[in-house]
């Protein structure tokens, strides 16, 4: 299909510095969780994203000295020369498809815990470390800072060398140069503190040394939070951040602006946050400079972006999130088939695989972090050898990926379902607060399957295992999901609880009345007891949250959302009883004791809901067991999980289909 005229502005080119970005789709800088210990997995996964059209894209953080060492986190480094070699495979991969490539040089400050190095951290101002480690990061004096500017500069020669067109200068995310930039963390008197001017020479002389050491080889980007969301404590879009534009504005090649504060800020989950949500901050950027800007905002439509350039708020679109979830989404774009684009759902889980130390992951990609390690692409599946059936049972987020994976490989599939609806598990969670988005996860499968000859869809189709049999496919997928669980068995107690009259979300999204003092039991700890809780008090009920924990949701932790949940549900009046566990239910009292204690106590209850885990729906695959001879078990219904590892669950069925399960190719890393 040709490309809607109306998005052809997209990709007009722009110019950075020396060089011509082919068009206005900018991947800026994220974690993969590769860093400079897997630098082939790093390389492939940018290439894949230049591939698909992205005109720019960037690295993550790329340490400039040992005393900027985020272990156990992976990050990469530009330390010395022998540093410049693994690093140039990145540039590679991406000029091979025609790209930019960037580097965003970094240096973490009071943020770096150096637990590998054990180099003392620095700051500005001596402060807490700000890992919630017992140590101090010393205030900087003359000559560190002289040094400091020395490590940029040859950390700026070193990627020139590793063939990068666009080398950062980093002053965004809290991190050093924004530590000397906010008044809440630079309490210094000397000619780097005090006034604005002064907090600002640091930045300057950064921008001035870099450029200075790249020359005209590459282009110079400042990456910088525009507002820390503190305040007039701190830096804001309307005061000082926009104060530091002014002095600066022609100095860089290039403004990536953001916020700060938190990386929870920045990469704001669709639970909390609009596409294009950060436009009210950075949105002034770009009438005080003449030089290109970027920012982000989890941008997936291309009307948006292309409202975006138009009303001038920016010249790139910015993504890192809506480039993970779909790396082909420029290219979709220019080919006219934008219903085809894998939406970015917001739901983070990319941001704590980097918060959990793993390497990267997506709800809706599968094959995001595994480009290099098994060889996965995310438009293109080897064919299937064979010209074989699959019947896949269930259409939940597992069945339709798998359904979709095989008819892409070419066998002739059935996907069932009993109910009346696809999405399984989605239909109901899309419907709780701020999770509207994550029917993204069904639609974009259900699109594409409708486009696949080989795939039919049954609904209200139940089957029996006498009828599955009778059905005779060469293969056959089980993927009914799970249940919420009844007895309370979960993270912190594993005590079975005879508790009759609960319910469970089950119940809730089948439409259970709740009445009464509402007491939430919160033992599986992701998003469904404070969505619940959430969604119930805004109802006007009573809420009292139960949990073992010190908080409620505390995997949201991982998903930068935690801050966002405990706001939410205290200006909404919940009542939080930590560290506390459900031991039953009776005369109109959930009765409780205190999980390191054991002193007793009760709350009033007349609906009691337990969220502390689920149980795999896999009594159709047992009773099928030994009667099919191809008969498998996908996503929930194998292991109870996040949506993100039911679909991948299901994606690594279908490629492995016929082959060997083979380890995933694995890095070396030399020494440091």
């Amino acid at each position: 299909m040709p490309m809607d005229p109306r998005h052809a502005v997209l990709f007009e080119p722009v110019k950075i510095g020396p060089h011509l970005a082919p068009n206005r789709f900018y991947q800026t800088p994220h974690a993969t969780g590769f860093g400079w210990q897997r630098p082939q997995s790093g390389a492939a996964l940018r290439g894949t994203k230049a591939e698909g059209g992205w005109g720019v894209v960037c690295t993550e953080y790329c340490s400039i000295h040992p005393s900027s060492d985020d272990s156990p986190y992976a990050f990469l480094t530009l330390w010395g020369d022998e540093d410049i070699a693994p690093l140039a495979l990145t540039a590679e991969a991406i000029h091979a498809h025609g790209a930019l490539a960037g580097i965003e040089l970094w240096h973490g400050g009071a943020h770096a815990a150096n637990r590998l190095t054990r180099v003392p951290s620095l700051a500005p101002s001596a402060q807490q470390a700000l890992y919630h480690l017992p140590t101090t990061a010393r205030m900087m004096d003359k000559s560190d800072i002289a040094a400091f500017r020395g490590w940029q500069r040859a950390a700026a020669l070193r990627a020139k060398r590793a063939g990068f067109d666009i080398v950062y200068v980093y002053a965004g995310h809290d991190y050093l140069p924004f530590q000397f930039l906010s008044p809440l963390t630079n309490r210094r008197d000397d000619a780097y503190g005090g006034s604005l001017e002064n907090r600002v020479r640091l930045l300057r002389e950064m921008i001035e040394d870099t450029k200075d050491a790249v020359g005209d080889t590459c282009a110079v980007a400042v990456r910088l939070a525009v507002d820390e969301l503190h305040g007039p404590r701190g830096i804001t879009s309307t005061g000082e951040g926009r104060e530091i534009i002014e002095m600066l504005a022609e100095l860089p090649d290039l403004w990536d602006v953001n916020v700060a504060g938190a990386l929870g800020n920045d990469s704001k989950s669709a639970r909390f946050s609009a596409e294009g949500f950060q436009e009210e901050q950075v949105g002034f950027v770009k009438s005080l400079t003449t030089k290109p800007v970027v920012s982000v905002g989890r941008f997936t439509s291309p009307e948006t972006m292309v409202d975006q350039i138009k009303r001038g708020v920016q010249d790139f679109i910015g993504a890192a999130r809506p480039s993970i979830a779909d790396p082909f989404l420029p290219e979709k774009i220019r080919q006219g088939r934008s219903d085809e684009i894998r939406e970015c759902i917001g739901c983070n889980i990319c941001r704590a695989a980097n918060n959990e130390g793993v390497p990267l992951r997506c709800t809706q990609n599968p094959t995001m972090g595994e480009e290099w390690r098994r060889g996965w692409h995310p438009e293109r599946i080897a064919p299937y050898p064979r010209r074989e059936t699959a019947l896949v049972v269930g259409a939940g987020p597992a069945g339709l990926e798998a359904a979709l994976s095989l008819a892409r490989r070419g066998l002739q599939v059935s996907l069932v379902e009993k109910s009346r609806h696809l999405g399984g598990r989605i239909v109901n969670e899309m419907r709780l607060p701020g999770l509207s988005t994550w029917g993204r996860v069904r639609d974009w499968r259900a699109t594409m399957l409708a486009k696949e000859p080989q795939a039919q869809i049954f609904l209200q189709s139940e089957m029996s295992a006498d009828d599955i049999c009778d059905f005779g496919a060469d293969h056959v997928v089980i993927a009914t999901g799970s249940r919420w669980r009844r007895d309370a068995i979960g993270l912190g107690n594993l005590t079975p609880r005879d508790l009759p009259g609960a319910l469970t979300p089950d119940d809730l999204f089948a439409a259970a009345l709740v009445s009464g003092p509402v007491v939430i039991f919160d033992d599986e700890q992701y998003f469904m007891a404070g969505a619940w809780a959430e969604k119930l008090a805004a109802e006007g009920h009573d809420v009292t949250l139960v949990t073992p924990w010190a908080t409620p949701s505390t995997f949201t932790i991982y998903t930068n959302e935690q801050d966002f949940v405990l706001e939410r549900l205290l200006r909404l009046g919940v009542k939080l009883l930590p560290f506390t566990l459900l031991t039953g239910q009776a005369g109109g009292a959930a009765q409780l004791e205190c999980a390191y204690t054991g002193k007793a106590s009760e709350v009033p209850c007349a609906s009691l809901i337990l969220c502390s885990g689920r149980i795999a729906e896999d009594g159709l695959f047992q009773a099928l067991s030994g009667r099919v001879k191809n008969l498998d078990r996908i996503g929930d219904c194998l292991q109870p999980s996040s949506i993100a590892d039911a679909v991948y669950s299901a994606h690594r069925y279908a490629r492995l289909l016929g082959q060997d399960d083979l380890p995933p190719a694995r890095e070396f890393p030399p020494l440091r």
